[in-house]
């Protein structure tokens, strides 16, 4: 592969009738494959239309894109399909492949509702109360919070609580967290709780280091600081890392780890299952 192909422009067009998450969400996966690529994404979302189908077609045509589509009306899925072969585009369709082999098993058709999945039903009023159980219960703002949380994340400054408390909120899960300070009182609540719904969060120093810096850099304060110092932040990393060792909790190091490889191993962990997207429960 010469040069000039290796950096040449990827184009990807997301046609849905819906918002795209799940199109894009692929998208950006395979994506991250090719980090040296320059890629450009379109969206085009709540595509009802015979009309707003074609538009978005031919957008991606006269770009060279590849498509990938979820359309659950089986009209426009045509659409998509014969105009990509005609014009030799790339084309996945997402959604009816796997909607028509759940049909064949389960002998029903589908409804063919757009936007199915993003129903506000009880599962999605379940999520926003987990969304305000975590804003109610970060940083430590209520220890009683703990009692009631699915999962509680412990760690000192800058190891993500607030953000991966919200997306495991986005997964109907309850998550309370609290900032590890030494010497900083320990609520009596922690040690009441099993401390298998506890995980301790960890960072390395020299990651923690640059980390706090560049905070103090956004805030246009000065990064050489008692907040970026080496043997403070040792100091707060061995503080917490006993604590967890008392608890007995799950710890996990944070410093190479997304938000969502992060939740994934705190789910793991702590053997939790994704409830966002649950349409029925098992009976007991």
């Amino acid at each position: 592969m010469d040069s000039e192909k290796q950096n040449e422009l990827v184009t990807i067009f997301i046609i849905s009738d819906s918002a795209g998450e799940t199109a894009s969400k692929l998208a950006q996966a395979s994506m991250a494959q090719y980090p040296t690529v320059e890629f450009c994404l379109f969206r085009r979302t709540f595509v009802h239309t015979e009309e707003l189908l074609m538009k978005a077609l031919n957008d991606a045509k006269a770009e060279n894109g590849m498509i990938i589509y979820t359309l659950i009306d089986p009209t426009l899925s045509k659409i998509a399909k014969d105009f990509c072969d005609n014009e030799d585009l790339f084309t996945m369709d997402l959604l009816n492949p796997v909607v028509s082999e759940i049909g064949r098993r389960a002998h029903l058709e589908p409804t063919g509702e757009r936007g199915a999945l993003h129903h506000l039903n009880e599962n999605y009023f379940k999520r926003i109360k987990a969304m305000e159980f975590a804003v109610k219960y970060d940083d430590g703002k209520d220890p009683r919070g703990f009692l009631e949380a699915d999962v509680v994340l412990l760690g000192v400054s800058r190891t993500s609580k607030t953000p991966l408390s919200l997306y495991l909120a986005n997964k109907n899960l309850k998550v309370a967290n609290l900032p590890l300070i030494p010497q900083a009182h320990i609520p009596k609540q922690l040690f009441e709780i099993d401390p298998k719904k506890i995980v301790g969060l960890t960072n390395d120093p020299e990651v923690l280091i640059g980390i706090r810096k560049e905070r103090m850099r956004a805030y246009g304060l000065n990064p050489e600081t008692a907040y970026s110092d080496r043997e403070k932040i040792q100091a707060e990393l061995k503080f917490a890392n006993e604590l967890y060792h008392k608890l007995g909790c799950e710890i996990i190091n944070v410093a190479t780890l997304s938000i969502e490889e992060t939740a994934a191993m705190i789910m793991s962990a702590l053997d939790l299952e994704d409830h966002s997207y649950y349409f029925m429960e098992e009976e007991s």
